[in-house]
C-alpha cells in the first residue's frame, strides 16, 4: 500500500475528474420557472426600485423571487407556470424606460452566459395594399425584420385599423428596419414598419440601449456633422388613441351634436336634454 501511494504525485491528484451523481428523482419544476434578465442600458440599475416595479407589474399569484447576479443580470424565479407564461407573451417590459432582455431558462444553462440579445416588438406595417393582408404575408415581412411570433388579424378592419400587426424576436445588435421594397402583380411598392412600444432609442444608430445624445459614434464625428438616419416616423401612435378617435366625435365647428353648457344639446335642428329619459 505504501508503494501505491508513493507512485501518485500532486498533480495527478489535481488532474483527477470527480463524477458528479446526478439524482434522477430531482424535482427541477422550479428551475423550469426561471427567467434571466438584463436591462440594455449603460446605467446603474437600482436593484430595490426595479425589483418593486417589476412585482407591481407583473402581479404574479404565486410571487416572484429576483436575485441580482450581478454583470447586469437579474434571476426572476417563478413559482407557477402561468405566471412566467405570462410575462413572456405580454409586451416588452422596461424600468426605467431601459429594455429588459428575457430568457426563459433550462435547467443545465448558466445564467451567467446564455445570450440576452433578443427582444420582443410589436410591429405595424404601413401601406400594404388591403388585398394582400394574410398570415403567409406576415410572415414573410416577421422574417425580414428578425424571427416572426405570431400576426394578429383579430381585429382587421376595426379601430381605424389599415396596417397588418406583427410580433417579432428582434436582435437589439442590429438597427431597426424602417421600409422594405415589396413587388406584387408586377408593382413595386414600399412598405413602412412602426414600433408600438419603442423605449430608449438612438436615432441615429437606429438601435434601442441609448439616446442618440449619449451615442458614442455620433459625437465621434461631431454634433455638426452627424445626421440622423431614423426619425419618429418609426414610432407607431398609441393603439389607445386610435380607440378614442370615435366616429361620433366632432370638433368644434364641424356641425352635429353642440352643448350650450346647461345639458341641453342640438343635433342639426332637434334640441334634447341629458339626464332621465323621463324628464
Amino acid at each position: 500500500m505504501e508503494t501505491n501511494l508513493a507512485g501518485l504525485t500532486l498533480n495527478e491528484d489535481k488532474d483527477a475528474v470527480l463524477q458528479i451523481q446526478v439524482d434522477q428523482n430531482t424535482n427541477r419544476e422550479e428551475e423550469v420557472f426561471r427567467l434571466v434578465g438584463y436591462f440594455l442600458t449603460t446605467s446603474i440599475i437600482h436593484f430595490p426600485a426595479m425589483k418593486s416595479t417589476m412585482e407591481n407589474l407583473w402581479h404574479p399569484v404565486r410571487g416572484v423571487q429576483i436575485r441580482d447576479l450581478g454583470e447586469k443580470r437579474f434571476l426572476f424565479q417563478f413559482y407557477y407556470v402561468m405566471d412566467m407564461e405570462r410575462v413572456l407573451k405580454g409586451s416588452h417590459w422596461s424600468f426605467n424606460n431601459h429594455l429588459l432582455l428575457l430568457h426563459k431558462l433550462q435547467w443545465w444553462e448558466d445564467p451567467l452566459k446564455v445570450p440576452l440579445i433578443l427582444a420582443p416588438f410589436w410591429i405595424q406595417i404601413h401601406d400594404v395594399p388591403i388585398d394582400l393582408f394574410s398570415e403567409n404575408l406576415a410572415i414573410q415581412m416577421g422574417s425580414f425584420l428578425g424571427d416572426f411570433i405570431e400576426y394578429d388579424g383579430s381585429n382587421l378592419g376595426k379601430e381605424n385599423r389599415n396596417y397588418m400587426r406583427i410580433r417579432v424576436q428582434i436582435d437589439v445588435r442590429r438597427p431597426l428596419k424602417m421600409k422594405k421594397q415589396i413587388m406584387f402583380q408586377g408593382r413595386c411598392a414600399y412598405v413602412r414598419f412602426k414600433c408600438e412600444i419603442l423605449s430608449l432609442f438612438c436615432f441615429y444608430y437606429g438601435r434601442p440601449g441609448h439616446n442618440d445624445s449619449f451615442c458614442e459614434a455620433k459625437m465621434a464625428l461631431g454634433v455638426e456633422i452627424a445626421e440622423l438616419r431614423w426619425d419618429l416616423s418609426l414610432r407607431a401612435q398609441s393603439r389607445r388613441a386610435l380607440v378614442m378617435n370615435s366616429v361620433w366625435l366632432r370638433e368644434e365647428g364641424e356641425g352635429g351634436m353642440q352643448g350650450n353648457g346647461q345639458g341641453n344639446y342640438k343635433t342639426d335642428n332637434v334640441m334634447w336634454t341629458a339626464g332621465n329619459k323621463n324628464q
